[in-house]
């Protein structure tokens, strides 16, 4: 019963006055910013590293949260009065104090921390001050009130003097330090801590303002990974795998190319801890580095030791010939002209080949005259032929047996008809006509 009636009295108080603590400055801003620069087909390694962005994957309430109130009195050094911590876990470090001094049992799921005095007594005026640690973000946040005890109950309220809270209660009346912060960070009441966490970089080439930036990379806790850019850039550049167990998020580039010169920021975002860092790298690709000079001497070695021959293969019983660069012109111009014969006689070849298969298969046939020109196409048809006085005569012998002579006759005359007779129609004419 009394019980209940000190947590109704506690939400009446609270309704009263209440105070909300606020997280740090926002982030986002560039907390730092470097120059690097590596020679054309080396490494280049951008080092970005964070150890608030260290993720360990612990699921256990491992009092990474805890809440403290302390007291200064009006004389003497601040004493430790009650810990909270995000696993439910309380402690009251006075014996006079337990029972007396209450938290809100659902502290860290409300964001309520506000400590209720049931009874006031003359020792308990001072300063009085509420401590958020959070050991996992590295977050801490304070709240500071002033108690003042009065024998005058009418006197009794609170009113705020420019720094603190100023809270007057009368004594043996319970009195409520408010100390409210409903925060995500405080609270459980968000999602899963891996889920937002992320890491990207982003690529700016020599001339690209920042808002136009290339992303490259996309690093989250819960182990995805996405790349961005240009193959040619995407398979040249590393994140160590264990980046978020580590906190570092450094870039490695290799190897590198002259193309590769421009701005690469690193962003760290930890929604859960309100974290967001950017870190600037301007890289410069430089020429590559010249080969070491070769040994001073006449080719032999510090030991006195003669050098190898470059001329013997090493394992075979093979020699090198050099050969000087006006016999090697030499040699070059004589396989010219030797493929240029070669090609000579087989074109020869071809054409005697081609001679004597002619020969073989004879000559044509032509009824005209290579020297005589060509007259004019002559048609028979337009040349007019008198067949009148034309008898065409059967000159085979049948061997017939005629039983008489008429029958005889009659086929010597099938075989050879007479002649037409010509008959002179205008002879005839004339003739009548004259007599």
């Amino acid at each position: 019963m009394v019980l209940g009636a000190g947590v109704l009295l506690w939400k009446l108080l609270l309704l009263q006055s209440s105070a909300v603590l606020c997280s740090g400055p926002a982030g986002g801003a560039v907390v730092a910013e470097a120059a690097v620069s590596g020679p054309a087909g080396g490494r280049a390694e951008l080092r970005c590293q964070s150890p608030r962005m260290v993720w360990t994957q612990d699921r256990l309430h491992d009092r990474q949260r805890v809440l403290h109130w302390d007291l200064r009195g009006p004389a003497g050094p601040a004493r430790r009065l009650v810990d909270l911590f995000s696993a439910g876990e309380q402690r009251v470090y006075e014996p006079r104090d337990r029972g007396r001094l209450l938290l809100p049992p659902a502290a860290f799921l409300d964001g309520n921390f506000s400590l209720l005095i049931r009874a006031v007594e003359e020792a308990d005026a001072g300063l009085y001050t509420c401590n958020l640690h959070h050991h996992y973000c590295h977050l801490d946040e304070n709240l500071a009130v002033q108690l003042e005890v009065t024998d005058d109950p009418r006197a009794a309220g609170a009113h705020w003097d420019g720094e603190k809270e100023v809270l007057v209660a009368a004594r043996g009346a319970p009195a409520l330090l408010t100390c409210v912060n409903r925060a995500a960070v405080w609270t459980d009441r968000q999602p899963l801590e891996e889920a937002q966490q992320v890491a990207h970089w982003d690529r700016q080439p020599p001339g690209v303002p920042h808002d136009r930036a290339d992303r490259l990379l996309d690093l989250y806790a819960s182990g995805e990974r996405r790349a961005y850019g240009p193959p040619v850039l995407r398979d040249r550049v590393s994140v160590r795998a264990d980046a978020f167990a580590r906190g570092d998020f450094s870039l490695r580039i290799e190897p590198l190319e002259p193309a590769d010169e421009g701005t690469y920021s690193c962003h760290l975002h930890h929604h859960y801890c309100g974290l967001h860092e950017r870190r600037v790298f301007r890289l410069t690709v430089t020429a590559p580095a010249p080969p070491p000079p070769p040994p001073p001497g006449n080719g032999s070695r510090p030991g006195g030791a003669p050098a190898p021959d470059p001329t013997l293969a090493r394992g075979r019983s093979v020699i090198n010939v050099i050969v000087p660069e006006g016999r090697a012109l030499f040699f070059q111009q004589l396989g010219y002209v030797l493929a240029a014969l070669l090609l000579f006689l087989l074109l020869l070849l071809t054409v005697v080949l081609a001679t004597r298969q002619r020969r073989r298969g004879g000559y044509d046939y032509s009824d005209q005259r290579p020297g005589r020109a060509r007259g004019k196409d002559v048609n028979l048809s337009e040349f007019p032929v008198a067949t009148g006085d034309q008898a065409f005569c059967r000159s085979e012998d049948f061997p017939l047996d005629y039983k008489n002579n008429l029958l005889k006759e009659r086929a010597a005359l099938a075989q050879c008809p007479p002649p037409a007779k010509h008959i002179d129609l205008d002879k005839e004419f004339r003739k009548e006509y004259c007599k």
